[in-house]
Order: structure tokens, then sequence, then C-alpha cells
């Protein structure tokens, strides 16, 4: 099986606000973004993040999709769309100091978003029937799904950057795992 990652392309955020599940624009010259992507005619499934960033290049593209919301961000709670700077020190510097296993206030911590992405992942390598994948979504779920892969350590996923708009290419072939391309 060859699974195809897709990032949603850059999204319109000048004020630096903090956001995973709230809705944010891509950025005005999203066409443009969109053309210089290569998407494959001949997937046997394609699954996007319900987030209207990952659905308008699954639709732009005229994919055949259906969403998931293990697909989604992380769920910042009620940080979303604050401006970072504007977040209370006492809250987010709990967070910066363990981003694994402390929360975000009112939403989830990296081990939560692990386990959702990681259900999806599980169910979808135990497809027998499928020979091509594309997943559109966002960068923590496709470092996720590297960690799943490569199996480095769960604080260092972060060193792996997944830029806007580019797509990493995961094989699975006889139950071995190998990332054939990155920010492709």
């Amino acid at each position: 099986m060859e699974i195809h990652l897709i990032r949603h392309t850059a999204v319109e955020n000048p004020e630096n606000l903090c956001y995973g599940f709230a809705e944010m624009p891509l950025r005005k010259d999203y066409p443009e973004d969109f053309n210089r992507l290569e998407i494959d005619d001949d997937y046997d499934i394609v699954v996007s993040s319900p987030s209207k960033r990952c659905c308008l290049l699954a639709d732009y593209f005229k994919l055949d999709y259906q969403t998931d919301e293990r697909l989604r961000e992380m769920n910042f709670g009620n940080w979303e769309m604050k401006k970072w700077i504007d977040i209370p020190e006492e809250e987010i510097n709990p967070w910066y100091n363990d981003f694994i296993n402390i929360n975000a206030a009112g939403g989830e911590n990296l081990v939560e978003m692990q386990a959702r992405v990681f259900s999806f992942w599980n169910e979808l390598i135990q497809k027998n029937d499928v020979d091509k994948v594309l997943i559109i979504t966002h960068a923590g779920v496709i470092r996720l799904m590297l960690q799943a892969v490569l199996q480095f350590p769960l604080e260092n996923m972060f060193i792996v950057q997944i830029d806007y708009g580019k797509k990493v290419i995961v094989n699975l072939d006889k139950g071995i795992f190998s990332v054939k391309k990155m920010n492709i």
C-alpha cells in the first residue's frame, strides 16, 4: 500500500493566532498553491480532515473523498483563535514544558491526539484491498503518522518539518514500512 499524506496549503494568519480545530482560512491566493500540487488520479481511497482548509483541496481536484474527525489538527480548546502572545503564561507555560501530557486549556494533549490519529492509522493499514491512499490533513497529524512508522520518541515529533501543500509518501509492503519521499 502506498499512502500519500498531504498537508493543506498555507493559511492566512497574519496575527499569529493559535488554531487547530478552528477554521483558519487559506491564504488569498490558494488556487495558485493548489496548481503547484501534484495529485495523482488513481487513488483507491481519499480521506480528508473535515477542516475546510483540507476539504477545499479535495474539492478543487474533484476528488471523491470522505472526511474523518480523527484527522483534525490538535484541539487547542480555549486557546483557539487567540494570539499566542495573549494566552496567559500560567496556562501556556506548563503546556510548553510538557505538551505531551498537559492539555491545552479546554483542549487535548498530544497523547490524546496520538490516540485518535493512531485509531485511524491502524484501521487504514489493516485494509488488504487498497493499493493507493491519499490523506489530506495537517502537520501534527502527519507527524504522528510518521512517528507510528519510524517509532521516534513523541517528544521529537517537531523535529520533522512538514511543509504546507507538500506530500509525504509512505509505503507498506508485507508489513514493512518505508518513507519513500518527504515534502515533495
